[in-house]
């Protein structure tokens, strides 16, 4: 008996060891292609969409707070990449890495989240909590530690603040609910709707394109196709689409084309960030709002349904033999 117990322990604590490192690996790849289109402000290395945050929340909310070391062993992995020694700014950025999606996730479970993302009020929870109150620690942090260690003048702070947390909220808006989609995701049927899911897909890929490269800013183009997708696939459509916007965005801003041409790092920063964000919850908030709407018809059409089955067996002449006798109540009651 011992011996089973022991074995069952070794084998919790190594699925516990697994499940670290997968979430390490994971935020420490999506870092590596985070930094691919990072730019710099005031001589910091910044990104306008930070992958890690989405993923680092996503592992908490479905795997639980016991992989927070896997974050912060990511995060220590992807701070390394630009440090050449560990010192007290790197111990801070780590930090503050880890407590922001952690905290995110502590006041997600305090508020209610379910990670289904079938009501409103968790999509506005995850936008303005899990987002963007959440972030303000990491962004906070890693600016007051790069301005304590000098490497940044007393004038960057609040451009390097603004975009350290515009590209941790945009990673939470944009990773997190693609995440949540994925761990649903089941393997499609016949009877799916192929067409209409495959003319979306290529509506966004092009609406994207046009959008993010063409000189004539058009990106207002990306919203009716975000609407098209949440109403017809709610979020397993929104948040691909959303996602595919982003980085397309992020990608185009890095690279100073089409609507980005011409403007300052900041402005670029600003732009993507207000694209980026419009996106998230637009799609985002429409998702859960028509997902909530069909949860509600459908438990009205139940209800209408058990209403007309009592109605038909108590009206005169109806199948009143299927009710249990009185006698039989008392009996089984007794």
């Amino acid at each position: 008996m011992k011996s089973v117990i022991r074995s069952e322990r070794t084998r919790r604590t190594l699925g516990a060891v697994l499940r670290v490192l997968a979430v390490a690996a994971a935020y420490y790849a999506a870092g590596g292609l985070g930094l691919i289109r990072g730019v710099s402000v005031h001589g910091t290395a910044v990104t306008p969409l930070w992958p890690p945050t989405g993923i680092a929340l996503g592992a908490l909310i479905h795997l639980g707070p016991a992989v927070w070391p896997g974050i912060a062993l990511g995060s220590l992995c992807v701070v390394s990449t630009l440090s050449d020694s560990v010192s007290l700014l790197t111990v801070g950025v780590v930090a503050g890495c880890t407590l922001a999606p952690v905290c995110s996730f502590l006041m997600l479970r305090r508020a209610g989240f379910r990670q289904e993302l079938d009501r409103l009020r968790d999509g506005v929870v995850l936008v303005f909590v899990g987002a963007m109150l959440g972030m303000t620690i990491s962004a906070t942090i890693g600016t007051v530690m790069l301005l304590v260690d000098d490497h940044l003048p007393r004038t960057g702070f609040w451009p390097v603040w603004t975009a350290w947390w515009s590209g941790d909220v945009m990673g939470v808006l944009v990773v997190t609910p693609l995440l949540l989609v994925l761990r649903r995701a089941r393997l499609p049927r016949a009877t799916d709707r192929w067409v209409e899911a495959s003319a979306l897909a290529v509506a966004a890929t092009a609406v994207s394109w046009v959008a993010t490269r063409s000189s004539l800013e058009m990106v207002y183009l990306v919203f009716p196709l975000l609407v098209w997708a949440a109403l017809s696939f709610r979020l397993a459509g929104s948040a691909p689409c959303a996602f595919l916007v982003s980085v397309m965005a992020a990608v185009a801003g890095a690279e100073g084309v089409g609507p980005f041409e011409g403007h300052s790092v900041l402005h670029v920063m600003v732009n993507l960030a207000v694209l980026n964000g419009s996106v998230a919850l637009t799609g985002l908030l429409l998702a859960a709002l028509v997902t909530e709407q069909i949860d509600i018809r459908q438990r009205i059409e139940r209800a209408c349904e058990e209403l007309a089955e009592v109605v038909e067996r108590l009206a005169p002449g109806g199948p009143t033999a299927a009710w249990p006798p009185r006698a039989d109540d008392e009996a089984g009651g007794g």
